[in-house]
């Protein structure tokens, strides 16, 4: 087995620094990939892999990012929803991996969801 160096120590700090933070429900963005049967016949691990990219890429902390079941529109899968701070929740459909760079990039890293790709703003609340 090879030593580990303060770097790789580092990087095993950083990583549980990061799922505490998804454990105790901090950060600014919450992401949901729905993936039901039908989210991941359409492509939901792909959608998942490319968000968790964005996130390596632009090494961002304060991301939450989580998997859901089905979201009950299986024609509009692969979906997922955006919760940005005390926003409406904004729920995409048909992704893909340059859809996940769009809504990234414009709605978790700036905050403007991306409308073209939206479905619905908000959530349904039975009170």
């Amino acid at each position: 087995m090879t030593k580990l160096k303060i770097e790789d120590l580092d990087k095993i700090a950083e990583d549980v620094r990061r799922k505490m933070t998804i454990r105790e429900g901090g950060g600014k963005v919450k992401i949901t990939v729905h993936m039901g049967t039908c989210g991941i016949a359409a492509g939901a691990r792909t959608v998942m892999s490319a968000f968790l990219n964005e996130i390596d890429i632009h090494n961002i902390k304060d991301v939450i990012i989580t998997t859901s079941g089905c979201a009950g529109l299986c024609s509009k899968e692969p979906m997922a929803t955006v919760e940005y701070g005390e926003q409406a929740p904004v729920k995409y459909i048909e992704l893909n991996e340059t859809k996940v760079k769009k809504i990234f990039d414009d709605h978790v890293l700036k905050g403007k969801f991306v409308q073209e790709y939206a479905l619905a703003i908000g959530s349904e609340r039975i009170q």
